[in-house]
């Protein structure tokens, strides 16, 4: 059990990490409305986050649909996004 915790906490910091360098990227780079949004949606990813979402409105976001939404987020990042635009030309 305490490895499958350790599992889930590597894997929300990792997330976390990568949507909020995407969110500093955009926010420099690129405009900062969607730097902005990355940013804020980097805070879902933090262990104590969850758990203060957990505490005050009673549930988190699962797993699997964290997982969702950063592979989501990457992929319009590089994919659609004006910094994967820019990321193309270096």
């Amino acid at each position: 059990m305490k490895d499958n915790v350790m599992t889930l906490n590597i894997t929300s910091w990792i997330l976390g990490i990568v949507i909020f360098a995407i969110g500093v990227l955009n926010l420099v780079l690129v405009h900062p409305v969607p730097g902005l949004v990355f940013l804020i949606l980097s805070l879902l990813y933090i262990p104590q986050t969850d758990a203060q979402l957990r505490g005050k409105l009673g549930f988190s976001i699962p797993l699997a649909i964290k997982i969702i939404l950063g592979l989501v987020s990457i992929w319009f990042t590089l994919g659609v996004s004006d910094l994967g635009d820019m990321l193309d030309k270096l």
